[in-house]
């Protein structure tokens, strides 16, 4: 909630920001006397500095809260260094004395020595412990107190605050909790950065990427892991394509074909490609055959519903026209109906590559030896969490660049898109 504030606040702020700075240098190109953008694609482009100013945002918030070097600030850490407490004990007797717990917190992987504790001549004794940040410890202070086997033997304080079984009691840089067994649980002070095995510094990452591009990871390297993804996706992608985009483009024509064939497409599109893993599997073995069809299936009906609305939604005034100039049906598909649901194909891409490269962590989940997904799945295992986090970094950029490519692609094949 803490991020998502302070996210909300940084968009908020950097809009009015720049906002303010690009008033008057607005473009005073065609697209500046347009009156209406919405549904126009060519009239709303990218803010450069809102893009830009995102990145460093997530990098920015992403560092404070897992106490980078690489960002001048940070949100409060967990506690780390010397405390202790006071507790108060009744013994049979109904007499009572106070005890003292040391307690040296210290990073994760650290092995300090324990603080060293006086003897007391009451039958409370002090006692001392390791805790780890982010930890909690549980602290049997009665063993060392005389009497404690008898009935009577009792906590009954902490830094002179009345406790029960089963409370807590706020403490200098901590918490201490009396459990039903009458033991003391300390937890110091969490703050606000979350653990490296939640959330690692970027620089973790990066350094964890170094080393795996280097020397590879379960015994394949770091570009035969993503190699594999990629021509993975790559071929689930194409063959989803090769049978969705005619299989589209004859419903959208033929009334039979799309009675046949909609009351199918209608029903799988909703169907998660992750469900189907069972069944996959059932057929197709849990070898690459099983992948490509998982990866085939979650790209077919979205090239097939893409298809059927680029033909479908084909201005009929063109139609009339091509016919008037004396155009076969074979002229019409290739100079009508195909350049103008193009735009239509190529969202429908967009979007399947999307799903293919989101499935293809499943499909690697079982008995793959080579690729991203088997790779974030087996650091899973180990709680190598930024193994997890470099390999979700480097789906999203491939990911990325695909769409990058493919959006390139269609301002190639598809120029005319948004200028009509």
């Amino acid at each position: 909630m803490i991020i998502l504030t302070m996210y909300i606040a940084i968009f908020a702020g950097a809009y009015f920001i720049v906002s303010f700075f690009q008033r008057g240098k607005e473009s005073k190109g065609f697209n500046a006397l347009k009156t209406v953008t919405f549904g126009d694609e060519s009239a709303v482009t990218p803010n450069r500095a809102a893009a830009f100013i995102s990145v460093i945002t997530i990098f920015l918030i992403w560092g404070a809260f897992t106490d980078s070097k690489l960002v001048p600030l940070h949100v409060t850490g967990p506690f780390v260094g010397d405390t202790s407490f006071t507790y108060t004990a009744k013994n049979a007797a109904g007499d009572t004395a106070d005890g003292n717990v040391s307690i040296r917190v210290h990073k994760i992987g650290d092995k300090p020595d324990k603080p060293e504790v006086e003897a007391t001549d009451s039958f409370v004794q002090n006692d001392s412990i390791l805790v780890g940040a982010w930890r909690s410890k549980l602290i049997n202070v009665k063993r060392n107190d005389e009497g404690y086997k008898e009935d009577g033997y009792q906590i009954v304080a902490i830094d002179g605050k009345p406790i029960k079984a089963g409370e807590s009691v706020e403490v200098e840089d901590g918490k201490v909790a009396l459990t039903e067994k009458k033991s003391l649980n300390f937890t110091p002070t969490k703050g606000l950065q979350l653990e490296p095995i939640w959330m690692p510094a970027p620089e973790a990452v990066v350094s964890r990427f170094i080393e795996i591009a280097r020397d590879g990871y379960q015994n394949f390297g770091l570009w035969e892991h993503l190699g594999w993804s990629l021509i993975r996706v790559i071929v689930g992608f194409l063959l989803g394509a090769l049978v969705g985009i005619p299989l589209g483009y004859a419903m959208g024509l033929s009334g039979w074909f799309r009675g046949w064939f909609d009351p199918i497409v209608e029903f799988m599109r909703p169907v998660p490609p992750l469900a189907l893993i069972p069944l996959v599997i059932i057929w197709f073995g849990i070898w690459e055959t099983g992948k490509i069809v998982l990866l085939f299936l979650a790209s077919l009906w979205i090239m097939t519903i893409a298809a059927r609305a680029g033909v479908s939604g084909i201005n009929i005034a063109k139609v009339h026209a091509a016919y008037s100039l004396g155009a076969s049906k074979r002229q019409l598909m290739w100079h009508v109906m195909v350049p103008n649901s193009l735009p239509e194909i190529f969202t429908g891409a967009r979007v399947a590559m999307g799903v293919c490269w989101g499935t293809v962590v499943a499909a690697e989940l079982v008995a793959a030896q080579k690729g991203a997904g088997m790779m974030i799945i087996a650091a899973s295992k180990f709680q190598l969490t930024d193994i997890v986090l470099m390999g979700i970094i480097m789906i999203g950029i491939i990911g990325y660049g695909i769409d990058i490519l493919m959006r390139k692609t269609e301002r190639w094949l598809v120029p005319w898109k948004g200028k009509h």
